[in-house]
């Protein structure tokens, strides 16, 4: 069997892109929609600032240096570059600060201070790129002004719990909404980050708004290809994930690796006993793998497989699914050369093993390598989920952290 795939497995699990790496250092569930809603996936690094026992000459000051210290504490946890953004939201009324209530008692009597007034909401945004050694720090201002609320409103909105958690004890995107009469200036920055603030601080560090939208690529050039295994947890990891996909699969055949990359996992599964193949189509990446596997991997797209159906006893893909915008196409490849009984190996969930092993929330969207969208996709191609195993992605921990545990699942090709 000739083999050939898409982009290397383990290339697709994180290029070095055009877009940039984009830090958000903030637990705020409203930030991160409003990033998202922009066009814009940030990864989220919860900074554990204890804002309690920050002081400041002024509000405004306050929350420009609450946000400087997440962004800083974010930072000092990387082991590569980043644009790192801290965040940190502060309603200013007669001159005093109020952040995030804590208690019924106190979220109750700030309502009812406020009702019927005025007040300044000021986030603090810090933005820290290490590409460049630059750090900014600016500050942007909203008057808000507040609902005459009744007693009963006042209990009822706090019975909910939303105000507890929240600078100011109001939100103008949720519950609160109904309570703010008008909003003069950026609406954004009182939801808890200004996107035009934002944009211009990006740009200073050359870094257009436009670019944070665009889609990964996958292109290597030669010394990012050398480089590759090194900064991708090296033969431990690889040695890892073969052992894994040697669980699931059947002994003695042959084995098609899609987005082989490197090699460096189909080696070890060669180690093992396998016969392996690999495709991918970075050039850079195929000249490493063609030394580990010479004769055995060629430059082809996975949903156009220059294979003969039913040809294969086992398809592999490692940290692939999760990168696709849509994993149809390749679903139909795998069921077409696949023999009847043959497997298909994939990891599933890896941006949320990540996630899990860093403490970080999980994304809202769901991506193409999701277990439950998978199992479904897969069925309507005659791929039936029938064994699943896991592995330890070695030297991936980031910020002190636990190496992530990543799920592999198999399907069996079903029918004639």
């Amino acid at each position: 069997m000739s083999a050939v795939v898409n982009s290397s497995a383990e290339l697709l699990e994180d290029p070095a892109p055009e877009r940039p790496r984009f830090v958000l250092a903030s637990a705020s569930p409203a930030r991160l929609k409003t990033l998202r809603n922009a066009g814009v996936e940030p990864e989220v690094i919860v900074s554990g600032v204890d804002e309690d026992h920050v002081t400041a000459e002024n509000p405004g000051e306050l929350a420009r240096t609450l946000a400087t210290l997440k962004a800083r504490a974010v930072v000092s946890t990387l082991t590569d570059h980043a644009t790192v953004l801290g965040c940190d939201s502060v309603l200013e009324i007669d001159g005093v600060a109020y952040g995030k209530p804590g208690t019924p008692e106190v979220a109750r009597e700030r309502l009812r201070m406020m009702r019927g007034r005025s007040g300044i909401l000021h986030t603090g945004h810090c933005l820290f790129d290490t590409y460049s050694k630059q750090e900014f720090r600016e500050l942007a201002s909203t008057t808000v002004s507040f609902a005459d609320l009744t007693d009963e409103e006042i209990d009822a909105y706090v019975e909910t719990g939303e105000p507890l958690v929240v600078a100011g004890s109001f939100t103008v995107d949720g519950l609160g909404g109904p309570f703010v009469e008008g909003i003069e200036g950026d609406y954004h920055n009182v939801v808890g980050l200004s996107l035009p603030l934002l944009r211009r601080m990006l740009a200073t560090v050359g870094i257009s708004w436009p670019s944070l939208w665009q889609h990964r690529t996958f292109e290597y050039d030669e010394d990012e290809a050398a480089k590759y295994d090194e900064t991708r947890g090296g033969p431990a990891r690889a040695l890892a994930a073969a052992e894994g996909v040697q669980r699931l699969l059947p002994g003695g055949g042959r084995v098609l690796e899609l987005a082989v990359g490197t090699g460096i996992v189909a080696a070890e599964l060669v180690a093992l006993g396998n016969m392996a193949h690999g495709i991918d189509l970075s050039p850079a990446m195929l000249h490493h793998a063609r030394i580990r596997l010479p004769g055995h991997v060629a430059a082809a797209d996975a949903t156009r497989l220059p294979i003969a159906d039913r040809r294969c006893d086992a398809v592999v893909a490692i940290w692939l699914l999760h990168v696709l915008e849509d994993a149809d196409p390749l679903l139909a490849e795998v069921s077409r050369v696949l023999r009847p009984g043959g497997v298909f190996v994939t990891t599933t969930e890896k941006s949320e093993a990540s996630r899990v092993a860093d403490g970080r929330t999980p994304k809202e969207q769901r991506s193409q390598d999701s277990l439950a969208l998978l199992v479904a996709r897969a069925a309507q191609y005659g791929l039936t989920l029938d064994a699943a195993t896991t592995f330890t992605g070695h030297n991936q921990a980031r910020g002190g952290g636990t190496d992530p545990i990543y799920p592999l699942v198999r399907f069996r090709r079903t029918g004639s």
